[in-house]
């Protein structure tokens, strides 16, 4: 088992899975200078439910020793436990696991649920990482007593210097990626992906259903009645210019059949263009830079970020720009929020003049909204932002509560009382 020393580190590796059962591949070596194992606050929050556990202080220096100089080797992840052979002073290493309880079905439709709930979340997610406001939705995160070790030496520890490695090393693993801790709770990554796609089409077509306008038809009998007679009737009046492009159909996977991401793509794209082209009679791409052109191919891809082939769009666009996913997320919100000009509220801070922004925060707070700090085009609050774009409309933006880290919410309106009352749903 010695030949995997100095193996590649947890970003490098590549685990064998089958989605309920991951194995990585031994850890290289590693000195912590501060001596902490985890950079995350999901890590961190896995170490100090180790260490408040652990009887002996001493067990956990030697078993941080331990992990630090490679002793640990190939982890595999299951649903409830984390298993490895650690080696110690004997030539035989031992066999080491600790054991978790699962969630159940309800934990994990709150967990859902919540993480589905905002496009930030999903985009954090697929960033490999994890929101702050997801750790209260549910017990995801160990607490101290919810990790059980047991280890083949005969070191009666709790938990011996084996147990406290594996879980140090583990703590590597949860850092570079948060659905190893899904796995430890009894959910594999591509199930969760799955059901976020389930829920994300059943919000999206409700929301489909609920803003179509009824059809104008002819009934068939009238139509072949008037075909044999002397002429058609008259047909129906023209169909009025949607508010929005139309959704493609879902292409599902199919061995002999195009890639379904690259059909979507297609459809989205000429459903888009086409409907600028009804409206305007313009072609609005050809002004675009090359991010704003990412950022609306992204935009008009139902669903982007959620399956591994629309994981893999976000992370190509943002790379091939020199962005992060996360960049390209929080631009795909502001674009579908308000297009060019909500992308531009984003990303481009400016001076108004005076008047409608001096006249913004008395009439939040006649509406009874907290006092907004303000900040060039900006109102902020503790967890609500309002911003003024260039064509005198107001943006809306939410952060959790203390974090700098706005994300486009709601719909843009000339009224600022307006457009944070649709932000909070009043």
């Amino acid at each position: 088992m010695n030949h995997a020393r100095g193996a590649r580190g947890a970003r490098g590796a590549a685990p064998r899975h089958d989605d309920r059962r991951r194995t990585f591949p031994q850890l290289a070596p590693r000195s912590a200078p501060d001596g902490r194992f985890a950079a995350t606050w999901w890590g961190n929050a896995w170490v100090t439910a180790l260490e408040n556990t652990a009887l002996d202080p001493a067990r956990l220096a030697r078993g941080k020793a331990y992990a630090g100089r490679g002793h640990v080797d190939a982890i595999t992840v299951a649903p409830g436990r984390v298993v490895a052979y650690v080696h110690g002073t004997r030539p035989r290493p031992y066999r080491t696991e600790i054991r978790m309880r699962t969630l159940g079905d309800d934990g994990w439709e709150r967990f859902l649920d919540e993480a589905a709930a905002r496009p930030d979340h999903i985009a954090a997610l697929l960033d490999k990482d994890v929101p702050h406001a997801l750790e209260t939705v549910t017990g995801l995160l160990p607490a101290p007593g919810d990790l059980v070790p047991d280890c083949s030496c005969p070191d009666d520890g709790y938990p011996c210097k084996h147990a406290a490695a594996l879980c140090y090393q583990a703590a590597r693993l949860l850092d570079e990626d948060p659905f190893v801790l899904f796995l430890m709770r009894g959910r594999g990554e591509q199930e969760l992906l799955a059901e976020l796609t389930r829920r994300n089409a059943a919000q999206a077509a409700a929301e489909a259903g609920a803003a179509a306008p009824p059809m104008p038809t002819v009934p068939a009998r009238i139509a072949l009645d008037a075909a044999t007679g002397p002429g058609l009737p008259p047909l129906p009046p023209e169909l009025p210019v949607p508010d929005r492009p139309g959704r493609p159909a879902v292409f599902p996977p199919d061995p002999d059949a195009p890639d379904p991401l690259a059909l979507d793509l297609l459809a989205t794209e000429a459903a888009a263009r086409a409907h600028v082209f009804l409206a305007t009679g313009h072609d609005p791409v050809a002004a675009l830079t090359p991010w704003q052109d990412a950022v609306r191919l992204a935009a008009a891809h139902p669903g982007s970020g959620l399956t591994a082939s629309s994981r893999a769009l976000y992370r190509d666009l943002a790379h091939a720009l020199d962005r992060t996913p996360t960049d390209l997320a929080r631009a795909v919100a502001a674009w579908r929020q308000g297009g060019a000009a909500g992308l531009a509220v984003l990303e481009e801070p400016w001076d108004p003049p005076a008047g409608p922004f001096d006249r913004a925060r008395p009439a939040l707070l006649a509406a009874d909204f907290p006092a907004f700090r303000p900040w060039r085009n900006r109102l902020s609050g503790e967890s609500l932002q309002l911003r003024l774009g260039r064509d005198g409309l107001w943006y809306g933006y939410e952060s959790d509560a203390g974090r700098e880290d706005w994300w486009p919410r709601g719909a843009p309106d000339p009224d600022p009382v307006g457009a944070l009352t649709d932000l909070l749903g009043r």
